[in-house]
C-alpha cells in the first residue's frame, strides 16, 4: 500500500518506547507500556503495577508457568533464578 512506513504495531507515545527500547525492553513490553501512557497517562502507568508479588517469593512451577504463558523460550532447562531473571527481562 502506499505512503505506509511499516506493519509493525501503531505505537502512540513514540518517545517513550524509544525511551524503552534504549533501556533494553522488547518492542512488545514497550508498546504496551507507550500506549497505556498515552492512553491513560504516564503518572497512572508509573502506579499501576506492583500486584503479582516478589517472583523470589514464587516456587519454581509457578515461574515454569508463568514462563509458558509468556511464551520464553528454553524455560524446561532453567533454574530458579535463570527463571526469575528470564521473567523480569521479559
Amino acid at each position: 500500500m502506499p505512503g505506509r512506513k511499516s506493519s509493525g504495531p501503531s505505537v502512540k507515545d513514540k518517545e517513550l518506547y524509544e525511551e524503552l527500547r534504549g533501556e533494553g525492553n522488547s518492542k512488545q513490553k514497550s508498546a504496551r507500556i507507550a500506549n497505556a501512557a498515552a492512553a491513560q497517562g504516564r503518572a497512572k502507568v508509573g502506579r499501576k503495577g506492583g500486584k503479582a508479588g516478589d517472583y523470589d517469593d514464587w516456587s519454581k512451577s509457578d515461574l515454569y508457568a508463568r514462563a509458558k504463558e509468556i511464551g520464553i523460550d528454553g524455560r524446561s532447562s532453567m533454574t530458579k533464578s535463570e527463571l526469575i531473571s528470564a521473567l523480569r527481562n521479559s
